[in-house]
């Protein structure tokens, strides 16, 4: 799965963050590096894979929050466009996500398991 994301972003991202010739715009800015910050982190999942399951958890929470509150709304209103659906169909492709995922490392590292503590314990 790291492998697929930080493939996809080296392809897709990387020569734009590398050779633009504009002054990005703000949100195009955050985005580019965002994603570029992302593609980084993946490199590591993929020595590390199991540390780094929280940069899963946050792609796949970002676009299935993005799905049901602007695509999803977009559809049933009719007024999707090309963007909105060139977008929907990146973000639906995260669908393998879940099927990657280890569900019982998952819920016995990050449910079952007792929290660490704030502040360490008094002598």
């Amino acid at each position: 799965m790291y492998l697929i994301i930080a493939l996809g972003l080296a392809l897709v991202v990387w020569p734009g963050v590398l050779h633009h010739a504009e002054p990005w715009g703000l949100s195009q800015g955050v985005v580019k590096c965002m994603l570029a910050a992302f593609s980084l982190l993946c490199v590591v999942g993929i020595r590390y894979p199991l540390q780094m399951l929280p940069v899963l958890f946050w792609e796949m929470s970002w676009k299935t929050l993005w799905l049901l509150l602007v695509a999803l709304p977009a559809w049933q209103s009719g007024t999707m466009d090309d963007s909105i659906v060139g977008t929907a169909f990146e973000c639906a492709v995260a669908i393998i996500i879940p099927l990657a995922m280890p569900w019982r490392y998952v819920v016995d590292h990050y449910i079952r398991k007792t929290g660490d503590r704030w502040r360490a314990a008094a002598a």
